[in-house]
């Protein structure tokens, strides 16, 4: 099992944040992404890391950035260490595999969810009103229902350790501007049935996702952060795939299962995580990055 990355400190580089996953740094005029092997669940940063989780998220990161640069720019610049600036090669041997040179953009202040299933926050709404976000779905869907078509369900973006909340499309428009909010839900539902096409075909479903994007300096939209990974989104097996229940996954789900077995306010700190739960969830990552781009870490 390799190195367990939970953060990196560079002290010759400019750390500028530390989310959830990702340690941000500032070079001038790129930035550095660290994807560390951290894991939050009900957005509680986990004790343990998840061995190679950064890796498979980076790596399946720009396998669909570069998929998709006909739909939208992409904010990669080198994702080869090699071609990073040489201030950073001091830290080569915690870069490999897990880090992108990327370009400076002011990001969107929300969050851009396409779902093509009933799932997850979802789910608990339709069953309540017929509706998820607001927008009217017919009756008598089940648990996990593949929908006609995939809807945008835009969410504002919270502080660390608090959480999302999703948003009607007409304060996304508020927020970001008519031109901008039509544009990124465009591109995202775009985006969204591109990648959902090409991972049925090697066996995963994409029950939902969400997107980032942020605005250049000269008022152009990047793609930015991460891409349909399994942190960002619902990655179903497609031989398992039952509606009328939730579904297996690839990604974290498997841990929030376990977590919800459990006594636990979903409140800092975090229960500790057995041995067993963060080797089956690693193994869960690194099988879609396989089944996705055919990497083999």
């Amino acid at each position: 099992m390799s190195l367990t990355v939970l953060q990196t400190d560079f002290p010759t580089l400019n750390l500028v944040n530390r989310g959830k996953v990702r340690d941000i740094y500032d070079l001038g005029e790129h930035l550095l992404l660290v994807t560390s092997d951290r894991l939050s669940a009900f957005d509680v940063i986990m004790a343990e890391g998840i061995p190679n989780k950064g890796k498979v998220l980076n790596q399946i990161s720009i396998f669909w950035f570069r998929q998709m640069e006909d739909i939208v720019a992409n904010h990669i610049v080198a994702t080869d260490v090699n071609d990073f600036p040489a201030e950073t090669h001091p830290y080569r041997a915690q870069l490999e595999g897990r880090s992108m040179l990327v370009k400076k953009a002011r990001p969107l202040p929300v969050e851009c969810i396409v779902r093509g299933y009933v799932a997850g926050s979802g789910w608990k709404e339709y069953r309540q009103s017929g509706t998820i976000c607001g927008i009217g779905l017919p009756a008598g869907l089940a648990e996990s229902a593949k929908l006609d078509q995939p809807i945008f369900t835009p969410s504002t973006k919270a502080e660390l350790g608090e959480h999302d909340e999703n948003i009607p499309f007409s304060e996304a428009v508020r927020l970001c501007g008519q031109e901008v909010a039509e544009q990124v839900r465009d591109i995202s539902i775009a985006i969204y049935n591109r990648a959902r096409d090409f991972a049925r075909d090697k066996g995963i479903l994409i029950a939902d996702t969400k997107f980032e994007f942020g605005v250049q300096e000269d008022g152009s939209l990047l793609w930015i952060d991460e891409a349909l990974s399994p942190d960002s989104s619902r990655f179903w097996p497609l031989d398992h795939y039952q509606p009328g229940g939730p579904q297996p996954s690839f990604d974290k789900q498997f841990v929030r299962d376990y977590l919800e077995t459990l006594d636990w306010n979903k409140q800092a700190p975090p229960p500790p995580l057995p041995s067993e739960i963060v080797a089956k969830t690693s193994e869960k990552y690194q099988e879609a990055l396989r089944l996705l781009t055919g990497i083999t870490l």
